[in-house]
């Protein structure tokens, strides 16, 4: 995608939500089929939050490293094809529900088959794969040798953070790790191994979007959990006191979301010390993400110019205060190493200031305009598509934050109903399109929608509500949502608003393959019938 001037459109979903028999989405079968109906719906994108593994509350924005994958998207039916897993392991998987992750049933079934496979791989007279293992083991070895010795301490702490534990573990001297890996070398193996297989099933996919020309938009939180790796191996990184308890802590005061904020809880930068150390570890950060995915969005790049400090322990957001952060310092870094055009999106919602427009804008990085909240005032706001400023941006129906577009009408006022539909010239029926036709048709030179909104589902089926600790990050599709008649439909409108190439016309057959024409054909019928046979709603309330 080296050409900014073109338009783009995509799909906000994440490996979780891909149908699986296994209680959650995987790197599976199913991950290439949504890839096949990206191309052929006409979509050039495919964004989806942190790959890292989740801890409290299952939150991808939660996770116990920021390098580390997440060991549940690993497909236990490529490890069976593999060999790593037998057919027997994987028959008769436990009934899971095709529509919603369970995470207290699905973890304990998932590390089942990886200790499976594990010990199978170390039975395996398989050298080429071994050799591969160890390679991997070498190349990640700065990150990997501290994940896997901080996990396989959690097992042997039965899954108390690390601020708990009792032993010289809690506050190790490199030759206390290394007597710790000797004494928990079969678990922290474990854990390089499964770390080997996420990367291993991540790459091949990767390649496949790349080989369908799908760029994969990636995400990262610009906070890291406090009973992570990063935490407990690089505390000098962070504002904690000398019990390894932070002084202060991340959130965001009141704002769209939330009357209290957002009390996140995550440890806080020394951002003094990152900058006398060149960013030494931020710059192994972008870099490691920038090899899983094509671009990266860092959520909450407010935070970047000044971040809000919550003193620890206290109840809500609301006490708090906003200090400096890096700036333009750190993206001085980032420039320096990745070029002029930094591969970055700027999650730029809540409290924004001029200051932060000012940084976003002054290294180039797209920031986001969400048509929920363009309804709000119209008389006064930068969100609705006539007004937007600048075409380097992403225009978003709603994120995972917001409620499913469907949702989000359903529980509005008559009046703001009224009011949104006299904008957009609809009857309301279907204003998950609706609000889809809108984002295409702006001049934003990236336009996302949830792939729920694409679906037209109800708030049964919203990935997240922030300020909310349970229950959330569980919505999964079924396969025989993506239709064929509905990527046909989503690629005329697509074409329609510049951003996809049409398909070649008909008379070209050596040029149009039978699969696009079949396409080409519904997209007219469905355009005709108003598309009422695609609308899948589930509970709209």
């Amino acid at each position: 995608m080296s050409d900014l001037s073109e338009r783009y459109s995509g799909v906000l979903l994440h490996p979780t939500s891909f149908p699986s028999p296994y209680g959650i989405g995987d790197f599976g079968k199913h991950a290439y089929a949504f890839i096949d109906f990206l191309k052929l719906s006409g979509q050039k994108l495919w964004q989806i939050l942190p790959l890292g593994p989740t801890g409290y509350g299952d939150s991808p924005y939660q996770s116990f490293s920021a390098f580390a994958g997440q060991w549940l998207l690993i497909s236990p039916d490529l490890l069976a094809q593999e060999g790593l897993l037998h057919g027997e392991d994987i028959q008769n998987p436990p009934s899971f529900d095709p529509n919603h992750i369970y995470y207290g049933s699905v973890i304990p079934y998932k590390e089942r088959l990886l200790k499976k496979a594990y010990a199978n791989f170390l039975c395996m007279d398989r050298p080429s794969l071994r050799e591969e293992f160890d390679h991997f083991c070498q190349e990640e070895a700065e990150w990997l040798e501290d994940y896997a010795l901080f996990m396989a301490g959690k097992d042997y702490h039965n899954g108390a953070c690390w601020l708990e534990w009792k032993d010289t573990l809690r506050t190790p001297t490199p030759k206390q790790k290394n007597d710790w890996r000797k004494k928990l070398a079969d678990a922290v193996d474990y854990y390089r191994f499964i770390q080997f297989l996420f990367f291993r099933q991540w790459f091949r996919l990767k390649e496949y979007a790349r080989e369908q020309g799908i760029t994969i938009v990636g995400d990262i939180p610009i906070f890291v959990a406090l009973d992570s790796a990063d935490v407990w191996a690089n505390r000098e990184l962070f504002q904690l006191e000398e019990d390894g308890y932070p002084s202060v802590v991340s959130g965001v005061p009141p704002d769209y979301f939330s009357e209290t904020g957002q009390l996140w809880g995550n440890p806080l930068y020394d951002w003094d010390y990152h900058r006398q150390t060149g960013y030494d570890w931020w710059i192994p950060r972008i870099q490691s993400q920038i090899r899983l995915v094509d671009y990266i969005r860092i959520d909450h790049f407010r935070g970047f110019e000044a971040y809000y400090a919550i003193p620890y322990g206290a109840k809500t957001a609301i006490e708090g205060e906003w200090m400096p952060g890096p700036g333009a310092d750190l993206f001085q870094k980032i420039r320096e190493v990745f070029g002029e055009h930094i591969p970055i999106w700027a999650e730029d919602l809540g409290i924004i200031t001029d200051e932060v427009e000012a940084l976003r804008d002054a290294f180039d990085l797209p920031g986001m305009k969400v048509l929920q909240f363009a309804f709000d005032d119209l008389k006064d706001n930068d969100l609705m598509p006539y007004r937007f400023s600048t075409a380097n941006c992403i225009c978003y129906t709603g994120t995972h934050d917001n409620p499913t577009t469907m949702g989000w009408y359903l529980e509005l006022p008559e009046k703001a109903k009224d009011r949104i539909r006299r904008y957009l010239n609809t009857d309301g029926r279907m204003i998950h399109f609706d609000l889809i036709r809108a984002a295409m048709g702006s001049i934003a030179k990236y336009s996302i929608y949830p792939l729920q909104d694409l679906l037209g589902f109800g708030n049964d089926c919203r990935m997240n509500t922030p300020a909310i600790p349970s229950g959330n990050w569980a919505f999964r599709y079924r396969p025989e949502h993506l239709s064929t008649d509905l990527a046909a439909y989503l690629r005329s409108i697509t074409e329609l608003y510049g951003r996809c190439d049409p398909l070649p016309e008909p008379e070209d057959e050596e040029a149009l393959d039978p699969q696009e024409e079949k396409a080409r054909i519904r997209a007219e019928r469905m355009e005709a019938s108003k598309l009422h046979e695609i609308s899948f709603r589930r509970n709209q309330t």
